[in-house]
């Protein structure tokens, strides 16, 4: 029986009602007069305005991101919330998290600017998403259907009604989110379905499986075409080709398996159009980068790049010591949405989606004036590493931290920060560059999977201890906990409007998460 703690004693109680009839001192903190000189630049360093003073009491981000705008002679329906890094003069310091007001003098002083009224302050402006995604809260359905564990999760690119689920029953699965119904169930593998991929404009799913197989099927649950065969051990990993990159209207698919080879099917006529072989072992992972390029990543140590269009080998990134778990691309979250954005605008014809599409992914990947997509992968060596392949084959950063297996890892949408999830039971976050910023300590087991919100401010995460966990990306802080699944949590997905989280495990019920 739980020990009941004693009541109040009668001079407690006194106490206590001495203390609610003194008034309590209310005066806010002093905040010193005075004004700083802010120098405004992008991410580039190019500078955006002219400087301005800036009076500290008033220097708030939600302020200064106004004062931002105003001087770029911006609309109020125009307006673009901003982020703010602080860059240090004279030195290579950045503070990345923008301090209160009251602590504004006290962060420059620690950091060597003894009289920040006669220096000028360089802010690095970083445009936020528009919209703004709220963090889900509670378990709207448990839908049962599989017979097996769910093994992957995605939505489709073009509405959050409709997630995809494969199973190790040997089936996927459709599901309705909005009335929390099995909508279609894709029969047709022998073996588990290991990996799902919804074609990036949203009208048919490739799945893969143990059985050596991908399969095709249209939204209506109905297989498109005969099963893709050719490999000889089973599918781990399935990508699409960008929508901006098909030609004459035949997408193409890659599909990576343990017999280590990626075999590049036409999705039409299911006919394979090249096989590529070079790894030495299983392939985890595979992506299709927006510049026609096929990322690989093996139990070999290393991750390959091939070129789509002749097949063949460009550059092989070997740094790690032990299997590649996972990669992800800085542009993943574009190449999977295509021409569907916030709007819910979708253009009418074939050329105008190619050519939002081909815009949306050249927002997303320019740097410096250059399309430069990075490429980030995880290992069993405990270590990340981030590459440019424009730039060549060495790391641009190796982000060290974890102190076992990492597991899975992801670029927001804006591409501004890298989440990394691991056995050690942490998730960490990262910086473009690799910097390290913080660890999100909360789940008590390995941590499986992790999926940002379309607006990259919240991060939620899926783990080994049987609940989902939303993290605020501004505080780093834990936003909110959702337990509710019975057993281990081993795919999410975070839908592409924000609306909704789909997540499936052990318990074999997916289970949708809103607000």
């Amino acid at each position: 029986m739980a020990t009941v703690a004693p009541p109040p004693s009668k001079r407690q109680r006194r106490e206590a009602l001495e203390r609610t009839q003194i008034q309590q001192d209310v005066t806010p903190p002093v905040i010193e007069a005075g004004s700083f000189k802010a120098r405004f630049v992008d991410n580039d360093g190019n500078q955006l305005a002219e400087t301005i003073e800036v009076p500290l009491a008033d220097a708030t981000e939600k302020n200064v991101s106004l004062l931002l705008n105003t001087l770029l002679g911006r609309e109020r329906e125009e307006f673009t919330p901003y982020r703010f890094r602080i860059h240090i003069p004279s030195s290579n310091t950045v503070i990345d998290n923008y301090p209160t007001p009251s602590e504004f003098l006290a962060v420059l002083r620690k950091h060597g600017i003894e009289n920040p009224f006669e220096t000028t302050i360089t802010l690095a402006a970083e445009p936020q998403a528009v919209f703004k995604v709220q963090a889900v809260t509670r378990m709207s359905n448990r839908i049962p259907g599989h017979g097996e564990a769910i093994l992957a999760a995605q939505f489709s690119p073009k509405t959050s009604s409709l997630l995809a689920t494969g199973s190790g029953d040997n089936t996927a699965r459709l599901w309705n989110t909005d009335s929390g119904t099995p909508k279609h169930t894709l029969k047709g593998h022998s073996g588990w379905v290991l990996a799902i991929s919804w074609r990036p404009d949203g009208q048919y799913l490739a799945t893969g499986s143990m059985d050596k197989t991908v399969r095709i099927w249209d939204e209506s649950g109905q297989p498109v075409g005969k099963p893709l065969n050719g490999h000889a051990k089973w599918i781990t990993s399935i990508a699409w080709q960008p929508f901006h990159l098909w030609r004459d209207d035949t997408p193409k698919l890659a599909s990576a398996s343990k017999d280590a080879t990626i075999r590049i099917w036409i999705a039409n006529t299911g006919r394979t159009e090249h096989v590529l072989s070079g790894h030495k072992g299983s392939i985890s992972c595979v992506r299709w980068g927006g510049t026609d390029l096929i990322y690989s990543a093996s139990q070999d140590k290393t991750v390959k790049i091939w070129d789509a269009l002749s097949g063949t080998l460009k550059h092989t990134l070997a740094a790690h010591a032990h299997w590649v778990n996972h990669l992800a691309l800085s542009t993943d979250f574009v190449l999977r949405t295509a021409f569907y954005d916030h709007t819910k605008n979708v253009p009418a014809s074939v050329e105008e989606k190619r050519a939002k599409a081909k815009e949306r992914f050249e927002k997303a990947a320019k740097q410096q004036g250059k399309i430069a997509e990075r490429v980030i992968s995880a290992s069993d060596d405990f270590t990340m590493y981030l590459w440019d392949p424009a730039q060549g084959t060495k790391p641009l950063a190796r982000l060290l931290g974890h102190q076992k297996q990492v597991n899975h890892v992801s670029f927001s949408p804006d591409g501004t920060l890298i989440a990394s999830a691991g056995w050690d039971n942490h998730i960490k976050i990262w910086g473009r560059d690799g910097k390290f910023l913080t660890t999100l300590r909360g789940h008590v087991a390995p941590v499986y999977q992790c999926a940002f919100s379309a607006d990259s401010r919240l991060l939620c995460s899926g783990s080994r201890d049987t609940t989902l966990k939303v993290w605020d990306m501004r505080s780093f802080k834990l936003s909110v906990d959702l337990p509710g699944h019975e057993d281990e949590v081993y795919a999410l997905d975070w839908s592409l409007d924000g609306r909704l989280v789909g997540s499936g495990g052990k318990d074999k019920a997916v289970r949708l998460w809103r607000n």
